[in-house]
């Protein structure tokens, strides 16, 4: 518990680093894919951009 409380600040900058990369890999990322595994990808990628609900991106 004394580590988080010392880096707090570094843990709120690491988790906003990955919430920013991931937004802005999906909103680069093709909507519609051919491939599987890379609609998996995409939906992990939603998940961790906080992309869920009524943010998320509709297929075109």
């Amino acid at each position: 518990m004394e580590f988080i409380m010392n880096n707090l600040e570094g843990i709120y900058v690491a988790i906003s680093s990955v919430v920013t990369a991931a937004s802005a890999l999906c909103a680069l990322w093709p909507s519609k894919s051919a491939n599987a595994i890379c609609e998996k990808a995409r939906r992990f990628l939603d998940v961790l951009a906080l992309n869920i609900g009524q943010a998320k991106i509709k297929n075109a």
